[in-house]
């Protein structure tokens, strides 16, 4: 199967997905140091999204997440490509700003109520098509 998301920051990513079941913030929610999940009661708490393409239906917005974002992408834990189920402009901003100062981006879309489960295979191409692996 194909979806076409929106494209709120190009790029091409292939990877296996991590569906985060509950809302994040970045800021408290991701340790930038490890790119684990810390939030306390979140149903992914411990997992990693290092190298992941990163499915999150739903955020809890935080102006700080785009710094985390950044630093993740500055120490290379960044996930390979984040599908938003919701407009959002922190996040992207990380990834922006990442790229401007020289370091690995990624890939951000948007998709309403993206279907992926964790353990899905996914391609995403320059222009924001989404395909099984």
């Amino acid at each position: 199967m194909r979806w076409q998301a929106d494209i709120l920051v190009a790029g091409e990513a292939g990877g296996t997905v991590l569906r985060l079941d509950a809302p994040i913030s970045f800021w408290g929610g991701i340790d930038p140091s490890t790119a684990t999940v810390t939030l306390a009661g979140h149903p992914q708490r411990g997992e990693s999204i290092a190298g992941t393409i990163l499915v999150i239906p739903r955020l809890i917005g935080s102006s700080s997440s785009s710094a985390v974002m950044l630093e993740l992408c500055y120490e290379g834990l960044a996930p390979k490509a984040l599908i938003l189920g919701g407009r959002d402009a922190i996040l992207p901003v990380g990834v922006v700003v990442a790229r401007q100062m020289g370091w690995p981006g990624i890939p951000v879309l948007l998709l309403p109520d993206p279907p992926f489960q964790t353990g899905n295979r996914l391609s995403i191409d320059r222009y924001g098509m989404i395909a099984n692996r």
